[in-house]
């Protein structure tokens, strides 16, 4: 093989390769899309079903707050250690602009056990429910809880995987900072050593 075969060789597989690539990117966006700290987050739709069995929610509905979006199940033994202190945090500062918001992503059927667990609980923070079963395509969450903080434009400022005190002073400091403009902090994402609980 000369060494001009050899360049058309090379220049023939960057061509493939860059071809798959932007078929990839146009037709697959949205799976090679990272769900990050520092990224847009992704828009959702999920039923409210504590309201209604067929209203819609999406992010949008909560533009302009600070969002505590938090992904769990019923039968998630962590997602039941953290709602009280997601309850907590949400009645001290939901009128000072942050919207706490739990996406349950049961098995189909579920509206009752949802809105039992809702009863039991005592949550007067907005509880939807996956019903179409998307969120994971759109968010790639591993197990839950999972649990993002999302900044008034719309932006992920922390990512957090298994279960945590929403009301700590720690916790209690950043989402103040954000409901009080503060942008940046130090060691933004924050992925707890546990591992969330896989779903089934």
């Amino acid at each position: 093989m000369t060494v001009r075969q050899q360049w058309l060789a090379v220049l023939g597989i960057v061509l493939v390769l860059g071809a798959g690539l932007w078929a990839g990117t146009t037709f697959l966006g949205d799976e090679f899309y990272e769900v990050r700290v520092g990224t847009e987050a992704p828009g959702f739709n999920a039923v409210d079903v504590i309201r209604s069995d067929t209203e819609l929610k999406t992010l949008s509905d909560y533009r302009g707050k600070v969002v505590l979006l938090n992904i769990w199940a019923t039968w998630c033994t962590p997602c039941k250690k953290e709602m009280p202190s997601m309850e907590r945090v949400h009645r001290d500062l939901r009128d000072r602009g942050l919207a706490v918001v739990a996406v349950s992503v049961d098995d189909a059927n579920m509206e009752t056990t949802i809105r039992d667990f809702v009863k039991e609980y005592d949550l007067t923070f907005d509880v939807l429910y996956d019903r179409a079963e998307l969120f994971r395509a759109v968010y790639r969450y591993t197990g839950v809880p999972e649990t993002y903080i999302i900044d008034r434009e719309g932006v992920i400022r922390r990512k957090w995987i298994g279960e945590d005190d929403w009301n700590s002073p720690a916790n209690r400091r950043f989402l103040e900072g954000l409901l009080g403009g503060v942008r940046e902090f130090e060691g933004t994402e924050l992925n707890d050593a546990r591992q969330a609980v896989p779903t089934p």
